[in-house]
């Protein structure tokens, strides 16, 4: 994981509990979710956004979305990491070239090796060869 990854991570996750606690901690304008469906409630993007309180959420989801968004491009475009899976075929297969390359070596080397041939000598001809025994 990148230090980018991590630090996108925590940004988001630092963002999603301030937003948590800033909509817990304002007053409910009247209503509440069924006066959004009967539009009695204050528009928040209107003439009348609202307190500061208001301005300060909508800038910090916004900021939540954009941090989210390019963590996911981030993520999305980071080299994809071998799983165990892979990595043991991987193992295997080399296990497997490095075997077949020694067998090979060894059959290269068992055809290049000279033919030894053993000559026999008769028993007459070796006590000739040597000196002082007759």
């Amino acid at each position: 994981m990148s230090v980018l990854t991590v630090v996108l991570y925590t940004l988001v996750v630092v963002i999603a509990l301030l937003l948590i606690g800033l909509i817990l901690i304002q007053q409910s304008k009247g209503g509440g979710f069924g006066a959004a469906f009967g539009g009695v409630g204050e528009s928040v993007f209107g003439a009348h956004a609202g307190s500061h309180m208001t301005k300060l959420t909508v800038i910090m989801t916004a900021l939540f979305f954009i941090l989210t968004l390019l963590l996911a491009v981030v993520v999305g475009h980071s080299g994809k990491e071998k799983s165990v899976a892979e990595i043991n075929m991987d193992i295997t297969a080399d296990a497997k070239a490095q075997q077949k390359s020694v067998k090979t070596e060894v059959a290269t080397k068992n055809e290049k090796a000279p033919d030894v041939a053993v000559k026999t000598v008769p028993a007459a001809a070796k006590d000739s060869t040597i000196p002082g025994k007759k």
